[in-house]
């Protein structure tokens, strides 16, 4: 950031603060707009869970991968690292209640049993492994690594997310690449998985100026890859794509109209005690809180 005074500013001349949108709360909206309220605006907690931690376990390792010289990155070295990035994770609130059990008298337990710590480290260590099979890591020299990127578009918007890698070539090539967990979704949902990375490659457009060559998942779980190389034109309807959500989100900020939309991810959403669609009130909506996070709401006026 470049300052623009050669002294700081008074607290009460900086810049209010003001919302932003990243991939996964555009995806929370398009997905069900009560629930991105619940999670951008309300805020409520939610549940960790062992495939959540274990993902940014391996994310962990996978960073620090990059930290040794080349030759040394190594299956075998990567191994090494989980342990050292478990022990930085594991005291973070409501991660140990994640492997609590009462098997304690050594009784049989059910197939619903919580996992041992070993066995769960066991699975995150092959998903490391399994990354082996895509990259030769010894080969590449990351330009970046969980990259905070954001830009402001033209009409105020402020797009900010954080890139897994960012690779760029001596010709001034840009790749983008992102580790997922879990298996390479079907054809059908390519376009789904492919809308944090246009994202990201949207981002880097507006920044550098230009159109990265290639946008990469990989994911972990079968070994598999999905690559992608857009074009300006695709970032350009892209852009008008994310507009038009935060044109929606403005409006439903404003009004304070957040619709549920269900659907079979209804199973896994942490706050059905408070959505309509299965018998729950929504709490109050924090005006306050929106406000001071920068949003425009208008009154809301009692009907008879």
């Amino acid at each position: 950031m470049t300052a623009i005074d050669a002294q700081p500013a008074p607290p009460e001349a900086t810049a209010p603060r003001r919302p932003s949108l990243s991939p996964s709360r555009a995806a929370d909206f398009k997905t069900c707009p009560l629930l991105y309220r619940f999670r951008t605006i309300d805020r409520l907690p939610e549940r960790k869970s062992l495939a959540a931690v274990r993902g940014t376990l391996v994310h962990s390792v996978l960073e620090k991968l990059y930290d040794l010289p080349a030759a040394q990155r190594t299956p075998e070295s990567a191994l090494e690292l989980v342990e050292p990035a478990w022990a930085e994770l594991r005291d973070e609130p409501g991660i140990a209640e994640l492997f609590e059990t009462s098997q304690d008298d050594g009784a049989e337990t059910d197939a619903n049993a919580p996992e041992s710590v070993a066995a769960w480290l066991a699975s995150a260590g092959k998903l490391v492994e399994k990354y082996f099979t895509l990259e030769d890591p010894r080969r590449i020299e990351p330009h970046g690594r969980e990259e905070l990127v954001e830009v402001t578009l033209p009409d105020g918007l402020l797009l900010r997310g954080y890139v897994d890698r960012l690779d760029v070539a001596p010709n001034g090539a840009l790749r983008v690449v992102d580790y997922k967990t879990g298996s390479m979704p079907r054809e059908a949902f390519e376009a789904k998985a492919l809308f944090q990375m246009k994202f990201y490659a949207l981002v880097l457009w507006r920044t550098r100026g230009v159109v990265a060559a290639q946008l990469k998942l990989l994911y972990l779980g079968d070994g598999d890859a999905l690559t992608y190389a857009p074009d300006e034109a695709e970032l350009v309807r892209f852009e008008r794509t994310l507009l038009a959500i935060w044109a929606a989100i403005e409006r439903a900020v404003a009004t304070q109209d957040f619709r549920p939309s269900p659907s079979r991810l209804c199973g896994w959403c942490d706050h059905q005690a408070f959505c309509p669609s299965f018998g729950g009130t929504p709490p109050p909506f924090p005006t306050e809180a929106a406000t001071a996070a920068g949003w425009q709401t208008l009154p809301i006026v009692e009907r008879d």
